[in-house]
């Protein structure tokens, strides 16, 4: 099971800074055990976005978010409504939010930080997608993440050293951040790599970190 808990609603709000039609997706496997994306969170965050002015376009719950088909399954049943959406708001970890950026050519802002408490991890047949770092930033990156899928954990740009869009350090694997690199330019979201990411808290992660240098 992973732990998620609920984003700071200022911190989602600036996330959906300028945009007004927004689609939610709520997860009923963990996040809803979590009480952070189950029916009734998903319905107060609708109420939520819709007293500031917001219009919720739709919303959907999938059964297991960090499982890539029901996610891909679920979302195209709700096609339509999704391309008239600016974004998804996704309640739930973010191997989720991961899952839905692969199938969804719109920007998907994560809602929760997924929390490590040393358990298993979600499903995802080709390897792993979260290290449950405490601070999601999957909203920078395009929903894809650089701390689980970059072979040093580089979470400000890439490290020049991929050749082909693969990674240098692991030659059959493909660069994330050459990925990255791709989605914004597809979102026309690129300007996010000039931002300025705050110092990571790595003390809440699985991982507790990249290795020091000795």
């Amino acid at each position: 099971m992973l732990i998620t808990e609920n984003k700071p609603m200022e911190e989602i709000l600036q996330y959906l800074n300028g945009e007004n039609k927004i689609f939610l997706v709520g997860c009923k496997g963990c996040a809803e055990g979590c009480q952070t994306g189950g029916e009734p969170q998903v319905r107060e965050m609708k109420q939520k976005l819709e007293e500031i002015g917001k219009k919720v376009t739709g919303l959907c719950l999938i059964d297991f978010a960090c499982n890539d088909q029901l996610t891909k399954m679920t979302l195209r049943a709700h096609e339509k409504k999704i391309v008239a959406s600016d974004s998804l708001l996704m309640l739930c970890c973010g191997i989720g939010v991961q899952a839905a950026a692969a199938v969804v050519d719109k920007v998907i802002h994560p809602g929760c930080n997924t929390i490590s408490l040393g358990g298993r991890h979600g499903e995802w047949r080709e390897g792993e997608r979260c290290l449950e770092c405490g601070q999601c930033m999957l909203e920078f990156t395009g929903g894809i993440c650089p701390i689980a899928r970059c072979a040093k954990n580089i979470i400000h740009g890439p490290c020049g050293g991929s050749e082909g869009g693969k990674c240098e350090i692991h030659p059959d694997l493909p660069c994330a951040w050459h990925l990255i690199i791709e989605r914004l330019t597809k979102l026309g979201k690129l300007d996010r790599l000039e931002g300025l990411i705050p110092p990571k808290d790595w003390s809440v992660s699985l991982t507790g970190g990249p290795p020091h240098p000795r």
